[in-house]
């Protein structure tokens, strides 16, 4: 699966792992089924290449105080590993030029990197500090990671009306990170079954509390193949903050390598502004 502020949960590249046996009496388990959806949402994305959009991020307290920047994302999809996100701030001026590189793959940690101009310095992230607000925003590093297959466990719940989209059904399924340190015990998912495409992912902590919820609406298909969400919105159910994401139109096939995303060049990253500038 996609970042959330690329694709929002649309797939990875790889099928995961052989799913658990069946049961006894031959009918599939809830954990085979819940793999089995996760598995075709990854294949329905397979094939995109890369792709740039411009965002707008809004962060809202709970007095519904707001402040707004700009953002530019670009992904590259990876067949052997996961994918490569960077995501550059372009607006207001005293987070311009800040950039979040982002390698993922599909065991193991994710590469993450914060550029940050002000002091001029790549900063890493640590594995241990992947559940930290991203920017004062309500999503964290973990989130804006490749939700790789291979990184959670599966368990189909129930079939369902999509929340949001009450005229589709959906299939719910619980995911459970692998990773140990994790931000989260469990995610709930709801994905429609004609087209796999998230429509709410629940959030649990550390204390199986419910603590996020994100929402996804405005869904455009590219290719007729490639569905996008065009608006997200992640809500704190603790503190009551908030993040809105929208999204521009998305642009496939920019030519994007290896080198648009090596984190010895990251600090370039914010003066690289050729392909978005030259669409408008």
């Amino acid at each position: 699966m996609r970042p959330f502020v690329t694709a929002a949960a649309a797939a990875c590249i790889a099928l995961a792992p052989l799913a658990p046996a069946a049961a006894q009496d031959g009918s599939e388990t809830a954990e085979a089924k819940g793999l089995r959806i996760a598995q075709e949402a990854t294949l329905r994305d397979e094939g995109f290449g890369d792709s740039e959009a411009a965002m707008t991020m809004t962060l809202r307290n709970r007095h519904g105080e707001e402040s707004v920047r700009h953002i530019r994302t670009r992904v590259l999809e990876k067949i052997d590993d996961g994918d490569k996100s960077l995501s550059i701030f372009d607006r207001p001026r005293d987070v311009r030029g800040t950039a979040l590189l982002t390698h993922t793959h599909k065991t193991g940690d994710d590469d993450q990197w914060l550029y940050l101009p002000a002091l001029k310095r790549v900063k890493r992230i640590g594995a241990s500090n992947r559940s930290g607000s991203f920017m004062g925003s309500e999503f964290s590093y973990e989130d804006l990671s490749s939700q790789e297959v291979e990184k959670f466990t599966y368990r189909w719940l129930r079939d369902e009306p999509c929340p949001g989209a009450e005229t589709l059904s959906c299939r719910t399924i619980e995911r459970y990170p692998v990773d140990e340190e994790s931000g989260y015990t469990r995610q709930v998912m709801w994905m429609d079954r004609d087209e796999y495409r998230p429509w709410r992912i629940d959030f649990y902590d550390r204390k199986d509390a419910l603590l996020k919820t994100l929402t996804f609406a405005d869904y455009r298909l590219y290719a007729d193949r490639h569905w996008r969400a065009h608006r997200m919105a992640m809500v704190n159910r603790l503190t009551g903050k908030s993040t809105d994401l929208e999204f521009g139109e998305y642009a496939f096939g920019q030519g994007l390598t290896d080198r648009d995303f090596d984190s010895r060049a990251l600090s370039r990253a914010p003066g690289s502004r050729r392909r978005l500038l030259r669409r408008g």
